[in-house]
């Protein structure tokens, strides 16, 4: 016979008298239940290099850049230019055709044309010959007047004679006067003319020039969003037109982190048509004014490195460094409760400074050292 010690406690013992008192053996099924205690992990600050960050998120704009618009109404009558071209500051890109500005430069050229000086120098022609004949009039009234006060003064002749001569002499003298006067005001009248009706030619010459849409800067045609044939004002968008080579990242930031940003802070890049490669930038603007629909600001920042090919709008994951921390001591941040305390082994609580923290990782500046282990909080 064999015999079996099994030391188990009063229940099981009770259990198994039970059993083999029963007539009949049934199965039976019993859970032990075995409690242990359970081993409680715990880790050490490790010396690593920490970097402080603010997450923006943005797109590439190519410097520059801006939207096209047109400064008139009417219809796309041609397009000079296709996407991709690149253009220099000035250039056209399409004309716009308005029917009642191209009728007002006709009218204007007509204007021109009726009103050229050297085209009605015949009337002022006309003038200097009344002139003429007024003075040859103004000499002869003056002699007969001389004639006749000389005769008088011998006492021949009449005193209505004599006052016949000198009305007929003053006569004469005031329409030579008012002719020459008449002269300068048709010549002043003629040169006003002339010149007005050359000044709305070139101010018809300007608004017509309104409708020639002109490249603002010399760069790349990103986009061109209409047609020739479509109708377009001033508040319809053109196309897109930006710097072909140098490009910049523009960025939204959260309100909570603006005053936190400075100018030359280094940006760390994220994008994804370079999933494998990160690129660093610098912040050179700070636009001052909130976005009062999203709460944030804008944040212009400049490649340190380029990349080799990019467009404009790709998109941009972006961390603005605030502080590093090399060979530091740190915690997981998951370790650290409150903003101050971290659990000892022995499942005290102990007060610790905090220094600069990422998403992962907290800098402790004093209150545990290197050799202290520490579990998570319960």
């Amino acid at each position: 016979m064999i015999k079996l010690f099994i030391f188990v406690s009063s229940p099981f013992i009770y259990l198994m008298t039970m059993v083999f008192k029963a007539r009949y053996w049934v199965p039976i099924f019993i859970i032990l239940n075995f409690s242990c205690k359970k081993e409680v992990l715990s880790i050490k600050p490790q010396i690593k290099s920490i970097t402080e960050s603010v997450y923006a998120s943005g797109i590439v704009k190519s410097k520059s850049q801006y939207n096209i618009y047109s400064t008139s109404s009417g219809i796309i009558k041609k397009i000079f230019v296709k996407e991709g071209d690149i253009v220099k500051k000035g250039e056209p890109l399409m004309i716009i055709q308005n029917q009642s500005v191209l009728l007002n430069r006709e009218n204007a050229e007509l204007g021109v044309q009726y009103n050229e000086y050297s085209k009605n120098e015949d009337k002022l022609t006309q003038i200097q010959k009344e002139i003429s004949l007024a003075k040859n009039k103004l000499k002869a009234d003056s002699l007969l007047m001389v004639r006749q006060n000389n005769l008088w003064s011998q006492g021949i002749g009449t005193k209505t004679e004599q006052e016949q001569r000198e009305l007929s002499y003053q006569n004469a003298k005031t329409n030579y006067e008012n002719l020459k006067l008449k002269l300068n005001e048709v010549s002043r009248q003629l040169k006003f003319a002339s010149a007005q009706s050359k000044k709305n030619l070139q101010i018809t010459n300007a608004l017509l020039d309104d409708y020639t849409v002109r490249s603002e800067i010399t760069g790349k045609v990103y986009s061109l969003l209409k047609e020739a044939g479509e109708i377009v004002s001033p508040q319809t968008q053109l196309g897109v037109i930006g710097d072909e080579k140098n490009f910049e990242i523009e960025l939204q930031l959260d309100e909570y982190d603006i005053i936190k940003i400075k100018t030359g802070q280094e940006v760390i890049l994220r994008m994804d048509s370079y999933s494998d490669t990160t690129f660093e930038a610098r912040i050179d603007i700070i636009k001052p004014l909130m976005n009062a629909k999203t709460r944030t600001f804008t944040v212009v920042a400049s490649f340190v490195r380029m990349p080799e090919v990019l467009y404009p709008n790709l998109s941009v994951e972006a961390s603005i460094v605030l502080n590093k921390r090399d060979n530091t001591l740190t915690i997981p941040m998951t370790y650290v409760s409150n903003e101050k305390y971290v659990t000892l082994k022995d499942g005290t609580k102990r007060e610790i400074k905090i220094g600069i923290k990422d998403y992962q990782l907290a800098e402790v500046l004093a209150g545990i050292d290197a050799d202290t282990e520490i579990i998570l909080s319960p």
